[in-house]
């Protein structure tokens, strides 16, 4: 899972939207691992929300916050046992015209800038919850990127979970490329 977390860093996320291609790199994301870790969604254990945590690596999480957010994992593995990684923010490299007129109004900068922002700039819903993100034939998933070096990595804590007792709000399972827009945080 923590590998995971790391090696999508670089990776593109590609999103094919009335026949239009829109993707970007990641370039943050989020690890949560198994009913153990206090901020993970399985905490509470298998639900229907949660089930497709517990099935196989390669699967996209989707899932609904707040009541009017929508959040992309990549589930980890190996079945049975729930982990994800959250897709925190990407640097969109195409279809741009395609995310500029959905996050009308917002600096280029702030399109993709956190995992809500990115689902509402791909147009990324419950509908894709469940999806192959390994199987291009599809309207959601992950290609070969840019190779990340170990020195362009921020380790930091997880965000938005004040809420959560330590160990597990400080562990440092938040992964950042450097000199990206979400560096600091």
């Amino acid at each position: 899972m923590l590998d995971v977390a790391h090696d999508l860093l670089g990776r593109r996320l590609v999103r094919l939207l009335d026949g239009q291609r829109i993707s970007g790199l990641i370039v943050e994301t989020e690890a949560y691992r198994g009913e153990e870790d206090l901020a993970c969604h399985a905490r509470a254990g298998r639900t229907p929300r949660t089930a497709v945590m517990y099935g196989p690596p390669g699967q996209a999480y989707v899932y609904f916050t707040y009541g009017m957010h929508w959040l992309l994992n990549c589930v980890t593995g190996p079945e049975g046992f729930p982990a994800a990684v959250l897709i925190r923010a990407i640097l969109p490299q195409e279809g741009l015209e395609v995310i500029a007129a959905r996050r009308a109004g917002r600096p280029r900068r702030a399109w993709c800038n956190g995992p809500a922002k990115l689902c509402q700039a791909l147009s990324i819903d419950g509908s894709h919850n469940d999806s192959p993100l390994w199987d291009s034939t599809g309207a959601l998933w992950l290609e070969k990127g840019q190779p990340i070096t170990e020195e362009q990595i921020k380790y930091t804590p997880r965000i938005g979970i004040d809420r959560v007792p330590e160990p597990w709000r400080s562990i440092p399972w938040r992964f950042v490329m450097n000199g990206t827009l979400n560096e600091q945080g």
